[in-house]
């Protein structure tokens, strides 16, 4: 750590020498980091070693993909698991693919609009039944998934919805994560900015559309990040309601390619690594805005 010292003061015309900062330096000790980059290491490590297995074993051949021992660099370098992928007349990927992008842009989209609106009110309005409406619904976050398959595929079906993109979109529109995290936010915005808006003669949607929203960038991207990370790795409510092949999304459709007698690792991995790159493109895009949005939406540890 860094001291200053400065030199005694002498009288008469000052001088270069009669100020001095002497700065103190304690020596640094590399051992002492050695645990900090070793459980980096182990952290990259346990992180990475899936996604390289994924990529390598979709290079493979069926009978390398599981040999014993296990190889990390393919013996033969093959295309066979994408060339599968892609030909295969019963497994229409592309649409698939297209199929998932959809309904999660659709699903994000829904639940921007229905997280911030609640939330805002929530934060920022004044009405009986306030606290145990939030309450109410934070409390749903405690509450296993799997609990609400049996409501929802009731209510889907009584609006004739299986088997379409409705099916995916709608039962997860409202999202308790998201007004919770949003209303964090919102609590954070100084009210003397609304103030200066109703002076100004804005009602509250304006305040809500002109004001607040421009001021939640990092937050409402963080959720939609978030939102469209949720639809996208869903897999087992579209096995559910989904029953035309070409109505799939990736992750159920990918899970087609597994039959009664074998396994195609190869192009169940081909498969993996393509559903993987639109993730970690976006992921990579809004890295900035995630980290942005967390912590100021008091949620950092």
């Amino acid at each position: 750590m860094a001291t200053l010292t400065p030199a005694p003061a002498s009288s008469g015309a000052m001088t270069d020498g009669d100020v001095r900062h002497v700065v103190h330096q304690r020596p640094t000790r590399p051992w002492t980091r050695v645990p900090f980059y070793l459980v980096l290491f182990v952290l990259s490590v346990a992180f990475f070693a899936p996604i390289l297995w994924m990529i390598s074993t979709s290079f493979k051949t069926a009978g390398d993909a599981t040999a014993l021992p296990p190889q990390w660099i393919p013996p033969e370098f093959s295309t066979d698991g994408y060339t599968v992928l892609f030909s295969d007349p019963q497994a229409p990927v592309l649409r698939w693919l297209a199929n998932s992008v959809l309904v999660g842009v659709a699903h994000t989209v829904l639940v921007l609009l229905t997280a911030s609106l609640a939330a805002y009110s929530l934060a920022r309005m004044t009405f009986p039944g306030k606290n145990v409406a939030f309450g109410l619904i934070v409390s749903t976050m405690f509450v296993p998934g799997f609990v609400f398959l049996m409501p929802n595929y009731l209510i889907v079906d009584a609006f004739d919805w299986l088997d379409t993109m409705w099916a995916l979109v709608i039962p997860g529109a409202a999202s308790a994560f998201g007004v919770f995290f949003l209303r964090q936010f919102f609590l954070s915005i100084p009210g003397e900015l609304e103030e200066a808006a109703v002076l100004d003669g804005a009602n509250r949607w304006q305040i809500f559309w002109r004001v607040v929203l421009p001021l939640s960038t990092a937050p409402l991207a963080t959720l939609a990040v978030l939102s469209f990370l949720a639809s996208w790795n869903d897999f087992l409510w579209p096995l559910y309601v989904l029953f035309n092949p070409e109505s799939l999304t990736l992750p159920a459709g990918l899970a087609t390619l597994r039959s009664a007698y074998g396994t195609d690792f190869p192009a169940i991995m081909a498969g993996a690594v393509l559903a993987s790159i639109p993730v970690l493109l976006i992921y990579a895009f809004a890295q900035r805005y995630i980290i942005a949005g967390v912590s100021r939406s008091g949620l950092k540890g």
